[in-house]
């Protein structure tokens, strides 16, 4: 909106933080249910960061727009998803042989954890730089490279998927809403390593 002047006017600051806090909420109610599907994940994740890219570049851009990146995010997004799936079942088979007492297994249930915990991060970083067009292949190459180079922004990721499961825990309900600030999270992550 311009003034008498021809500028822009400026929204205040705290009103400018407060929406894209607002949008970070509705952005994860749109993550969630796009992720009903159970290998979607990935593509509402990154439907999700691509929407809140756009708001906080203070472009034009709403539910129509969220569904058609995820709609092309889906394209390759879901067999990434159904390999998330397929790690989680792994590092569940290390949690058992922890439990079993089997020789070695509290060693493998480390390190199965710690690779899940790894692949998590890369995937939210690979989703917080999707566009279409892009290759998931190749954005989860360059993901896990930024995750090991780059501990820092990867432990903030991991603090924020702990944030959404201490909700769950508490409010389950809050759980819904905040997803979207995980994803805020990836993104602002990524635009901190590549200003650094």
């Amino acid at each position: 909106m311009a003034q008498a002047g021809g500028k822009p006017r400026r929204e205040p600051v705290f009103a400018d933080r407060f929406g894209l806090f607002a949008e970070c909420l509705l952005t994860g109610v749109w993550i969630a249910v796009s992720a009903l599907g159970v290998v979607t994940y990935p593509a509402a994740f990154a439907a999700g960061a691509r929407h809140l890219r756009r708001r906080t570049a203070h472009e034009r851009g709403g539910l129509r727009e969220f569904v058609a990146d995820f709609r092309a995010a889906l394209r390759g997004g879901w067999a990434v998803g159904a390999a998330g799936w397929a790690a989680a079942a792994l590092a569940w088979v290390d949690v058992q042989a922890v439990r079993a007492g089997l020789p070695g297994g509290p060693l493998v249930g480390a390190v199965g954890l710690f690779a899940l915990i790894g692949l998590a991060v890369a995937g939210l970083r690979a989703a917080a730089l999707w566009a279409p067009g892009a290759s998931w292949r190749t954005l989860l190459a360059e993901a896990g490279r930024r995750t090991v180079r780059d501990p820092a922004g990867s432990f903030l990721l991991v603090g924020g998927a702990v944030l959404v499961g201490c909700c769950a825990l508490l409010i389950a309900p809050l759980a819904v809403p905040v997803l979207g600030a995980v994803a805020a999270a990836a993104v602002a992550v990524e635009e901190r390593h590549r200003h650094r």
